[in-house]
């Protein structure tokens, strides 16, 4: 047995096929200083269709798991673009008359040598994606076939020395069983997609193995606690083989749920909805019995063109997604842009601190004209069903009103032309800014519901940013300021009558269920593959037993003691669904 990390759950079981290392040899060679305007065209050349190749996966990738996940490759066309690489690159070609190819390699070695040694698992990772667009650029420039995997139609488990994004689009989910690396971590954009894509992943077994992989070996992988056995038993693949039997037994069982109303023991009903960014992702939602969508992300409009959308685009997307979900509701997030989430054709000037920056509501009533735009499409769709707006990064009553005065001036202007929409549109706010949940009494008064916002509330309450590994583990949604915060915006919700959610991670974290039962929150929106987990716990949970856990959570002193009393709150539940039927569906 080999001890690697689990990066993406679930278990495999067949033979190994080894994937050869996409690189290539590149021999020196010089140019005559006549020759330099050449190697250039040759290099923009490459660039131009490197570019095209990226945007083509993309396209295919998001077909297959959604927006989101898409935009790793956003990265890839950006170090494209990246003035410092490309001048690196440039720089040899012209001080050292080397020809385009030996001047990439050059370049990628110079960066990728340089971001290992720092002691950073994220850059260490930017590293494998300067790698692995810096080899699809050799691969123009050399006119070297791609690396393509068996083409028949028996499955495998893939094995790679590490694998990036651009080889992992490519994979048949039907023909491949399972993934090991010998590099890589649970936040690389390849572990990323191999959850999005819901393959097995172990990674980091570089040090592990005494003897490499040979392409033919039978493997046992487990996703979830990061084991690989290589040449297993009979008696270790029969466990095994009962093992991911119960796993699929468990996934159907699961599906069962979808039709069940979502209401504790003791009647507390709560809303689980879906969390979704495109049409497609709705398709998935729908048949696990999602109450609506508590989270359309309306950024993936925004993304992969050459200019804004116009109203009539935004109005058929937005209209779509009423008619499909029904009586169903459908809560649609104006822009969120800004921080991580760049538009080609928006310029958004360098920031020190993009995060806390010109982002989301703040461009949103900076560029009125954009605002009012989504505005008008939005509230033309909500005359096709259960249709709500809900505004980004609230962080005071002013902005608030500002842009309720803006949708009043959308509203006027569609009475005058005519166009049907819902008077009593319902309009809420995100609470992901600490500000927003110290003045939630005040807010309350502004907006028609609350949904909290996780990640960013952790993020700005504890000043830690999630992706720096550095500080990642100092990323604690179980602190108890935390706590404090999302009961001071529950309890100002429930004072005012108005509907409080939550939309973020913590939504579909089912150790996280009972604080939501004992805050008393209505509804949960997560991703689409919590939703049935979410249910069963759901189903099982009584809220007099989490309020009376919430009491002894909110006198704890530390992130570890909240921990330890919600694991143990879980492993009582567990014990009394063996003994009675708490778990009951109804």
């Amino acid at each position: 047995m080999i001890q690697g990390i689990g990066a993406s759950a679930g278990i495999a079981m067949g033979k190994a096929f080894v994937l050869p290392n996409w690189e290539w040899d590149v021999p020196e060679q010089k140019i005559d200083v006549a020759d330099l305007a050449k190697e250039f065209d040759r290099l923009y050349e490459g660039i131009k269709t490197s570019k095209f190749e990226i945007e083509q996966i993309k396209g295919e990738l998001r077909d297959m798991v959604g927006t989101e996940e898409s935009h790793i490759f956003d990265a890839h066309l950006a170090i494209l673009d990246d003035p410092v690489f490309m001048n690196e690159v440039q720089g040899i070609i012209q001080r050292q008359y080397k020809v385009a190819e030996v001047a990439v390699k050059e370049a990628i070695d110079h960066f990728v040598t340089m971001f290992d040694l720092l002691d950073d698992e994220y850059m260490k990772e930017r590293a494998l994606d300067i790698k692995d667009v810096g080899n699809r650029l050799l691969k123009h420039l050399l006119g070297a076939p791609e690396i393509t995997l068996p083409m028949d139609t028996q499955p495998f488990i893939l094995v790679a020395k590490e694998l990036s994004p651009s080889q992992l689009a490519h994979l048949n989910p039907n023909h491949v069983l399972g993934i090991v690396t010998l590099a890589g971590s649970t936040t690389s954009h390849s572990a990323i997609m191999a959850r999005a894509l819901g393959v097995p992943l172990v990674v980091g077994l570089d040090t592990k193995l005494e003897d490499p992989i040979q392409t033919g070996d039978m493997l046992i992988i487990d996703g979830s606690t990061g084991v690989v056995l290589i040449e297993p038993t009979e008696e270790v693949v029969d466990r095994y083989t009962r093992i991911q039997s119960v796993q699929l037994e468990k996934k159907k069982e699961l599906h069962q749920l979808a039709g069940v109303s979502s209401v504790t023991p003791d009647g507390k009903a709560v809303q689980l909805a879906a969390n979704i960014s495109s049409l497609k992702e709705l398709e998935v939602a729908k048949p696990v019995g999602a109450h609506g969508v508590g989270l359309f992300r309306t950024e993936f409009l925004y993304m992969d063109r050459i200019g804004f959308p116009g109203e009539e685009e935004q109005f058929e997307v937005y209209r779509s997604v009423a008619e499909k979900l029904g009586d169903h509701p459908v809560i649609i997030r104006t822009l969120d842009i800004g921080g991580d989430k760049q538009l080609d054709y928006f310029e958004i000037p360098e920031e020190e601190n993009p995060f806390l920056g010109y982002r989301a509501i703040r461009i949103s009533l900076d560029r009125k004209d954009l605002f009012k735009t989504q505005l008008r499409a939005i509230l033309r769709a909500s005359y096709y069903g259960q249709v709500k707006i809900m505004y980004p990064l609230i962080s005071s009553v002013e902005e608030v009103q500002a842009a309720q005065a803006l949708l009043g001036q959308a509203k006027e202007e569609l009475r005058q032309e005519e166009h049907p929409f819902n008077e009593n549109i319902e309009v809420g706010i995100m609470i992901e800014v600490p500000a927003a949940a110290m003045i939630a009494d005040l807010l309350a008064d502004e907006v028609d519901f609350f949904s909290i916002g996780t990640n960013d509330l952790v993020q700005f309450a504890l000043a830690v940013d999630r992706m720096n590994d550095q500080i990642a583990h100092l990323y604690e949604p179980y602190h108890p300021a935390v706590l404090r915060l999302l009961k001071m915006t529950v309890d100002a919700a429930k004072r005012k009558g108005i509907h409080v959610g939550v939309c973020g991670e913590m939504a579909g974290d089912m150790r996280a269920l009972p604080i939501w039962l004992g805050l008393d929150v209505d509804g949960l929106s997560m991703s689409s593959h919590a939703i049935l987990q979410v249910k069963e716990r759901l189903l099982c949970t009584r809220q007099e037993d989490s309020r009376s856990l919430l009491e002894e959570l909110l006198a704890c002193r530390t992130s570890d003691e909240i921990i330890k009393q919600l694991d143990s709150f879980k492993q009582q539940i567990d014990e009394q669904r063996q003994h009675t039927n708490l778990c009951e569906r109804s």
